[in-house]
């Protein structure tokens, strides 16, 4: 029995070749030989030209932020060229969700947890 949670499938699936049949028209052609200004070359492996753009994180930076309101811990993707967020963990909205919530349950009066986040009067 092992320590883990992970799900197994019961059964591995046997890998099977995929095997195109060949059409009889091409197993008839008849080999052509094209004068070099009509055929088509293959490009030179060595001489590639690459237009890649950029890797996403040679221009962003990840940064965490206590927001107060909510009470919660907010982990950021900051893009440095724009200085805007690509990528937020919890969202914006989740982030006014707790914080409205978090909000009602310090003016309700009730006794509640202060958590680490709020200040003591």
């Amino acid at each position: 029995m092992s320590t883990d949670f992970s799900i197994r499938p019961v059964g591995t699936p046997a890998a099977s070749p995929i095997v195109q049949p060949s059409s009889t028209a091409a197993n008839n052609a008849v080999a052509t030989e094209l004068p070099a200004s009509q055929s088509v070359t293959v490009p030179d492996a060595s001489a590639r030209i690459r237009n890649d753009p950029p890797a996403a994180s040679e221009f962003v930076s990840h940064q965490v932020v206590i927001d107060r309101a909510a009470a919660s811990i907010v982990y950021q993707v900051v893009d440095d060229r724009t200085n805007l967020v690509v990528q937020q963990f919890p969202d914006e909205a989740v982030l006014r969700r707790r914080a409205y919530f978090h909000t009602l349950d310090l003016t309700r009066g009730a006794p509640t947890r202060l958590l680490a986040t709020d200040r003591k009067a």
